[in-house]
Order: structure tokens, then C-alpha cells, then sequence
């Protein structure tokens, strides 16, 4: 099934309960009870909870007190923004090696445009499966996710598949999905306008999309009614507007099982390490910092970077930098989930002076990975890698784990 053919091109990707969620997987003996994430005091007010507080009537902006009063039982944490922040990073991330129109609307949500990824990943509903699984596996931590033709509806369907779901709107399916919904579902429906509209009798988008503009534009004013007449009967022109992404770019792999042979981890950072310096050079730039990321089986997570005295885009000495970093650890048979190696400070190759060495070969390391992307190109990615990697018996993200493999891979 194409993009084409099922109208639906936009994603609305939203972490489910993300700050409290993110807790419950620091605490694990906290999983399946009530828990909210904010200030404690009479002046505190929560931020998150869990679906098990929610139940109770508990929800973000509520005083913290008054959330106890209706759900005695929840255990409340301040709360770690530094945490939730590098999560999000993470889960970012991901979105954007699907897709570089990713629009980010906070820590814990965000529009993709995946209309360009079907060739490699499948349609929308395949990726928006995987993307779930993904989040799941590396983050342990649940998203719901919602696809649709608009950016409008899509983020509807995510809420309405909550939690940890996926739900699909297609364009003949808008009006049954819109008109149901009460009036304060449309974007741009306050407190007050809302109030207004029900004073005309107006309860659903159905009764809204069936009252000429004109008097909607009475009511609340002509750029008002003029957008909520149009959202009424699902029409959203707006686009996916992807944001700058950080100057780093990099790659990270979850284990399918936990790991502690510091071998397999070398291997892996050797991977990871091709595949930064791959991106590197097809963009056309330079790192100056390398940088590791090690999430242990408890999901605790630690980075380490060194600068560079000379900027590079060789994959050879991104993995010597990682491998230094990673042995600097002094981990003994440590358990580990997740590695990642990261490029940072990025410069334009063109624009950088290349120091030479003397003494040094007239074809070095760098012309032979060159060699290895033109035959990558031509026939495939993996036709040239180090012999390290040829000999890998295991494959991360293989063995009992919850991730789904990428959509049309046949696995």
C-alpha cells in the first residue's frame, strides 16, 4: 500500500505520560502505580502521571495537592528535565533518520512527513509501527502515534490511540472521525470560544462544520470562524516545517540481549563508527568532538567526548577516539543495553584546511573508505567493511526485545 494510495503522508508522534513514564523506567518497582512527576507543597503542581493516576482524575497544570487528596497513593517525584531533555534528543533522533521533515512541537511530541521514506521503510501505518517499537526497545518508554493526510488530523488520531497506540485516518474516513468529536477537539477552541459555540448549540465539529462561515465569523471573530469552518470539514494546508537540527550527527544500536564481552562492544562501536564517518562524508563535513553514549541494563545512561586536534570524517579514527573513550570507563563485565558514537561541532569539509603528515602515504585510510562508498553505492550498503565486522556472529537489536523490525525487511 503506497502513500499515494492511502492518502496518508503526516505522522503526529506522541509520548505517552513522557516525564512520569520516563520515572517509572528510573523506578522500576514503581511500574503499574500511580506516580506524578512535580512539585510537592501546597504550591507544587504536576507536570505528569502515569494512566494509573489518571484514573483518579489526576492531570498536568492540577495543584499537587489537590492530586493527592484524589489519589493518595501516587507516589510524586520532583522530576529530572536534564533526563527528559537527552530522552528526547534520542527519540528525535530516531524520527529524523526516517525522515529530515521532522517538526518538533515539544520535548514530547512531533510531526514527520514521511512521504519520501516509503521506498525504504514501507508505508506510513509500517512506519509508524515501527516507530513504536523503536521507542519501546531503545527508550522503554511508550508512544502513540497517529497518521493521517493533515497535520490536524493526525495529531487527533494520536491522542484518540492513547495510550500506546496507533490509529490511521484516511481521507475518506475524515468526516466520520471529525464529526463526532465535541467542538473543543478543533484547534483554536478556548475556554471562552468554546462557551460561545455551545451557546449557539453548536456541540460537535458536526453542528460546526453545518453553520455557514459568515456566522461563525460573527461569533468569534472573521479569522476565527473562517479557520475553525475549515478544520471542521478537515482541511489543514499546513505543511511539516522541520526545525535546524543539532550541528552533530551520529548512530546508536540497543542490544537485543544485554551485553558484558567488551569485544562485542568494540565490534559495535566499530560499526557505529563506519556508519558516522559514512554520513559525515556524503554531507560533506568534518567533526571536530567524538562522542559515546553507554545505557547500562538498568537504563541508566553516561556520555563521554574528546575534541579532536584535527577535524575528521574517517571512520577509523572516530572508532579509536570511541574505543578510548569507551576502555576509559574501566567497566568490569558491566551489563550493557545501548551504545551509540557521535560526531559533533560538524565544519564543511571544503571549507577546512587539511593538515598532511610527514611522511605520510600518498592513499590513506580515508581514500580506501572513500573507495568503500563508491562500491557502497553502487552495489549496496556493507559491499566494503572492516573484516571485524564480516565476521559478526551477533546482530544487535536480534533476540527477545519488543523492537519490530524495519517495515518490508521480511524478517
Amino acid at each position: 500500500m503506497s502513500d499515494r494510495a492511502t492518502g496518508c503522508t503526516v505522522l503526529h508522534v506522541d509520548m505517552d505520560a513522557f516525564f512520569a513514564s520516563v520515572e517509572v523506567r528510573r523506578h522500576p518497582e514503581l511500574a503499574g502505580t500511580p506516580v506524578i512527576v512535580g512539585g510537592a507543597g501546597n504550591r507544587g503542581v504536576v507536570t505528569s502521571a502515569t494512566y494509573e493516576a489518571r484514573r483518579y482524575g489526576v492531570h498536568s497544570a492540577m495543584p499537587t495537592s489537590r492530586a493527592l487528596r484524589l489519589c493518595p497513593t501516587a507516589t510524586v517525584l520532583p522530576g529530572d528535565m536534564a533526563l527528559y531533555a537527552e530522552v528526547s534528543r534520542s527519540v528525535m533522533a530516531l524520527f529524523r533518520s526516517i525522515t529530515p521533515l521532522v517538526e518538533p512541537l515539544s520535548l514530547d511530541e512531533a510531526f514527520l512527513d514521511v512521504s519520501g521514506a516509503g521506498r525504504r521503510l514501507g508505508d506510513p501505518v509500517a512506519i509508524g509501527e515501527y516507530i513504536r517499537g523503536r521507542v519501546f526497545d531503545e527508550q522503554g518508554i511508550t508512544c502513540s502515534v497517529g497518521v493521517a493526510g493533515t497535520k490536524f488530523v493526525a495529531k487527533l488520531a494520536s491522542t484518540r490511540s492513547k495510550p500506546d497506540g496507533l490509529l490511521v485516518v484516511r481521507p475518506a474516513e475524515v468526516m466520520d472521525f471529525l464529526h463526532p468529536l465535541p467542538v473543543g477537539a478543533l484547534w483554536g477552541v478556548g475556554a471562552k470560544t468554546e462557551e460561545v459555540l455551545l451557546r449557539l448549540g453548536l456541540r460537535t465539529v458536526g453542528d460546526l462544520a453545518h453553520v455557514p462561515a459568515r456566522t461563525l465569523q460573527r461569533a468569534v471573530g472573521q479569522a476565527a470562524g473562517a479557520h475553525l469552518h475549515e478544520l471542521a470539514w478537515g482541511r489543514d494546508p499546513r505543511r511539516v516545517v522541520p526545525d535546524e537540527p543539532d550541528r552533530s550527527t551520529g548512530a546508536e544500536e540497543t542490544f537485543g540481549t544485554d551485553v558484558d564481552d567488551p569485544a562485542v562492544i568494540h565490534r559495535e562501536l566499530l560499526h557505529l563508527a563506519e556508519r558516522t564517518a559514512g554520513r559525515l562524508r556524503s554531507t560533506g563535513h568534518l567533526t571536530r568532538t567524538v562522542s559515546i553514549k553507554v545505557r547500562f541494563a538498568d537504563f541508566t545512561t553516561i556520555t563521554r567526548s574528546r575534541t579532536l586536534e584535527v577535524p575528521t570524517d574517517v571512520g577509523q579514527e572516530l572508532y579509536d577516539t570511541a574505543r578510548a573513550l569507551f576502555d576509559a570507563l574501566g567497566l568490569d563485565r558491566a551489563r550493557i543495553r545501548l551504545v551509540g558514537v557521535r560526531a559533533e561541532g560538524l565544519v564543511e569539509a571544503d571549507a577546512t584546511a587539511r593538515q598532511l603528515e610527514l611522511g605520510a602515504r600518498e592513499h590513506g585510510r580515508r581514500d580506501a573508505e572513500l573507495a568503500a562508498d563508491r562500491a557502497a553505492r553502487r552495489f549496496g550498503a556493507g559491499a566494503v567493511r572492516p573484516a571485524t565486522l564480516i565476521t559478526r556472529t551477533h546482530v544487535p537489536g536480534a533476540g527477545p526485545s519488543r523492537r519490530r523490525p524495519p517495515p518490508g525487511t521480511g524478517r
